[in-house]
């Protein structure tokens, strides 16, 4: 698989679980909702979530995207995390929820609220997409 199919796959499912390591090495796996900006995988996530924690030690991450039923086609990417705080992730945030659920019916609350859960975004840069093959 090539990364522009990788990144047209994610941009029609959101559904994923995102890998981080812990400082002793154990995986770390949380399901999230991920979109696609500027060619990189775009994350929302709160300052104090261990996979951000996790991330800005080890920016090497992985993610496993799959469809809504769960069952069937599914992908992998793996890449370097850039984690970026508000008041930079606040236009970021507002792209991703645009991408993924649409128009909010109020923006305002919106940016409140991701002020107020202290909101980043986790950008991923790919490295390497698959499955290659399958077996």
């Amino acid at each position: 698989m090539d990364l522009d199919k990788a990144l047209a796959f994610l941009r029609g499912n959101h559904h994923a679980v995102l890998l981080t390591r812990h400082r002793d090495g154990r995986p770390q796996m949380s399901p999230v909702t991920a979109g696609v900006q500027d060619g990189r995988v775009v994350i929302s996530t709160r300052e104090t979530a261990v996979k951000a924690l996790n991330a800005r030690r080890d920016p090497e991450v992985s993610l496993c995207v799959f469809t809504d039923r769960f069952f069937g086609e599914w992908i992998q990417i793996d890449g370097t995390a850039e984690l970026v705080s508000l008041p930079e992730a606040m236009e970021p945030l507002i792209s991703y929820y645009r991408d993924i659920s649409g128009e909010h019916p109020d923006w305002d609350d919106y940016r409140a609220a991701m002020t107020r859960e202290r909101r980043l975004v986790m950008l991923i840069t790919p490295t390497r997409v698959g499955p290659t093959r399958h077996g």
